[in-house]
């Protein structure tokens, strides 16, 4: 028979016809029509064959096969596979078995045919496929909802496939969409809930099923510790094992009914012509345990179905994040019983690890960096030579003394991460990802487009439709999640595209919709969503807030000297005001600048790059006295980032000159060493802070102005005041205008003219923060 790939579609009508050859026909006929080289024809006769109910071949004897039902039940040394590398070969005595060379990089998924079901359809996938919902004419720019013409998420059709409801990232769905196609390794790497996985699960609907395969784990005759690799279409594993576990059955059958007739016989001359009946009783029971002991060895013959495709609809889809070595790799079970004829055979023990159930599908491995550096080492092999054998994981056990001849590994691998997850990556793992595929970052954001929104409308409708027991959300409640995708991204004109936190406010708002058995979910229920949802981090904050109040540690009017509110986020979605404090002592051992209060590295870089515009605006000699910067309860998280730099200049400045701060004004910006303010990030939520802490004014980068997206209950309650050069800031913050005017005027004299037309040289965009 000619080892060639399965092509047509395995159906049972098929394969009848397929299997009718006659036995002894030497002659196959290849795929391109003409007869099968003899060696090929040769190699498969002494290597096919299964139990007849099965494979359909009558002459299994011939070519060495299973022994059928009625042969002798003592002659099962055929029942394992022969001996050789046979995951690569044929294992059903038809036209349905197929070639399998996994360690050959020529033939791991380059055929036209891996994608030829989907490639008509492929570039309409995710993105692309438009809302299916009436569209307005002429919608107008600023419509939340996209032009869509729907009263609720009732109204928007869902796409069946995972792959079709992918929104935004078009870079790494292109990326995706090529890997499947090419079978080809990726790597993703950005913040969490950017739709990593979910990319990663829709590639699955891209790749062909009809490759899927089973593999069955076979007793190894000549060395029990090595168990044979057997590879076959997917579905013929139950069909083999359910024939040899029927054939063992009528052994047994045989050994039973034998062993009770030489029982009787025994007894019967016991007690009929020996007169023996307690020997004859003893010579029955030896009998029955002879008996027992034999057939123990009949389990042998069972192979292990080790990997099970029958009922797979799709190409496998295995997350193995965070998945311990045997979970990974596969593993061989500790037998207790080891010997004395008892102990389980060693290929019964055999597990498959993910990556070898992924084997024609896709592994999932986020964190990837969390796998230890063995794993990480024997996961490279698997995707270099696409098999990898079976052994125990743990050196003190039994399985450790079993391996399996290589199982068939060819999947193909998604890594998943955050920024931090390269460092601990083993190097040579991310060169085969890379050598063989691609490397793709996760967007954060999108632009804010009418398209883009209506796909967020559809969004909304997938959440709800995912979830099951949400009320559908009416126009206005889709209009507010829509509003806080924009506040969420951070900037103007930008949807964040963190949807796992977005999909958590739509659930959040939808249970609290069905808890009052409303019909709809409203914007009034996003509304107490918003406020049920907040964060860890934004609850400590309030908390801080509602403490500092009551302990008067937050001061909202009138002046101090060397007492600046500044504003720090905690975490990615909520601010808090910070309170910085300067005070000017003579110094013991020339003058120093001493920061308190846990900084962390690029904390204590933006106070040494303030100092240096201190130096230059004192006119006094600094060098006789030290100055004292703290920030104050920060707490054991300390303090990141350099967005209180203009914070720290001003408490600064004010104590040098001692001219009082107003107390009602708060402030977040960067300072460079020329004295211009630079954009950073999170200003949305520190403005709701001041505002929350009762401050009346707050001072921002005036690049930073375009991001500011208060809700609408914090417009009234604060003043927004952009700057853009240090000058700015004494003058809103100092008191007395007198005072001001002058140290403003000597200010810019000392920073140069890059300033005096207004411009500011600087980043556009804001660090993060």
């Amino acid at each position: 028979m000619s080892n060639h790939t399965d092509t047509d579609d395995g159906s049972p009508d098929t394969e009848a016809e397929e299997t009718t050859s006659e036995p002894g026909h030497s002659e196959e006929v290849a795929d391109n029509g003409q007869p099968a080289a003899d060696d090929e024809a040769s190699h498969s006769d002494e290597t096919a064959g299964e139990p007849e109910d099965v494979a359909g071949d009558q002459s299994h004897d011939e070519h060495g096969g299973q022994p059928e039902a009625g042969d002798d039940p003592d002659d099962g040394d055929e029942m394992w596979p022969p001996t050789g590398p046979s995951h690569d070969e044929p294992t059903i005595a038809d036209e349905d078995a197929f070639d399998h060379n996994p360690g050959d990089d020529r033939t791991r998924g380059n055929e036209p045919s891996d994608t030829e079901g989907t490639a008509g359809t492929i570039e309409e996938l995710g993105s692309d496929v438009e809302v299916s919902a009436p569209v307005a004419d002429d919608p107008d720019e600023d419509d939340l909802l996209g032009g869509l013409l729907i009263d609720s998420t009732e109204d928007v059709e869902i796409p069946e496939r995972l792959v079709d409801q992918v929104i935004g990232q078009e870079h790494a769905r292109d990326v995706i969409i090529k890997a499947a196609r090419q079978r080809r390794h990726v790597m993703m790497i950005g913040s969490p809930g950017t739709g990593k996985s979910m990319l990663a699960k829709a590639m699955t609907e891209l790749l062909p099923k009809e490759e899927l395969q089973d593999v069955l784990i076979y007793h190894n005759p000549d060395d029990g510790n090595k168990p044979k690799v057997r590879t076959v279409p997917a579905g013929k594993g139950e069909q083999i094992v359910d024939a040899h576990k029927e054939e063992a059955r009528k052994r047994d059958q045989m050994r039973t009914f034998l062993m009770w007739i030489i029982i009787a016989v025994v007894l019967g001359y016991a007690l009929i012509i020996a007169g023996q009946i307690l020997l004859g009783i003893l010579a029955a029971g030896i009998v029955y345990l002879a008996f027992r002991y034999a057939s123990r060895g009949g389990d042998a013959m069972i192979p292990n179905l080790l990997v099970n495709n029958a009922d797979t609809t799709s190409a496998p889809f295995k997350d193995a994040t965070g998945a311990h070595a045997g979970a990974l790799l596969g593993d061989v079970r500790h037998d207790p019983f080891q010997s004395g004829g008892m102990e389980t055979p060693s290929h019964d023990r055999v597990e498959a690890g993910a990556i070898h159930k992924a084997n024609k599908g896709v592994l999932f491995v986020d964190e990837i960096n969390t796998l230890d550096v063995r794993s990480q080492q024997k996961l490279m092999t698997a995707i270099q030579e696409g098999e990898f054998s079976i052994t125990g994981q743990s050196e003190r056990s039994s399985g450790a003394m079993v391996q399996t001849e290589p199982v068939p590994t060819d999947f193909i691998m998604i890594a998943a991460g955050n920024l931090d997850a390269m460092e601990n990556m083993h190097p040579a793992l991310r060169s085969r990802i890379k050598g063989y595929g691609y490397e793709v970052y996760m967007d954060d954001t999108i632009d804010d487009t009418l398209e883009m929104r209506q796909k967020y409308v559809r969004f909304v409708a997938q959440e709800v439709a995912n979830d099951g027991r949400l009320p559908p959300f009416d126009a206005e409640a889709i209009e507010e999640v829509v509003l806080e995708a924009r506040r969420r991204a951070g900037r103007k004109g930008q949807l964040t595209l963190h949807f796992r936190d977005l999909g958590g406010l739509v659930r959040v708002a939808g249970d609290i919709a069905r808890a009052e058995d409303a019909e709809h979910t409203t914007r009034d229920h996003v509304l107490q969503a918003k406020q049920r949802s907040r964060s860890i981090e934004q609850q400590l904050a309030d908390e801080f807030i509602e403490k500092r109040k009551d302990y008067e540690l937050q001061v909202s009017d009138g002046y101090e000297v060397g007492r600046v509110n500044g504003l720090a986020v905690m975490g990615e979605d909520s601010g808090i005001m910070l309170p910085v404090m300067a005070e000017i002592t003579p110094t013991q051992s020339g003058g120093q600048v001493i920061a308190t209060g846990q900084l962390q590295e690029m904390a204590e870089e933006s106070v040494q790059n303030v100092s240096a515009i201190i130096k230059k605006f004192s006119d006094e000699n600094i060098a006789e006295k030290d100055i004292h910067i703290q920030f104050v309860q920060t707490g054991q998280q300390g303090v990141d980032g350099d967005s209180a730099s203009i914070t720290v200049a001003t408490a600064v400045i004010s104590a040098l000159e001692d001219v009082g701060v107003s107390q009602d004004l708060a402030m977040t910006g960067s300072l460079s060493v020329r004295g211009d303010v630079l954009p950073v990030g999170g200003v949305t939520h520190k403005i709701e802070a001041a505002a929350k802490a009762g401050c009346k004014r707050v001072i921002i980068p005036k690049a930073n102005e375009q991001d500011v997206m208060i809700e609408d209950e914090y417009e009234d309650m604060v003043e927004i005041i952009p700057v853009s050069h240090i000058s700015e800031v004494l003058d809103v913050a100092l008191e007395g205008e007198a005072e001001t005017d002058s140290l403003v005027a000597r200010l810019k004299n000392i920073t140069g003219s890059a300033l005096q037309d207004g411009s500011v040289a600087g980043p556009s965009s804001p660090s993060p923060q």
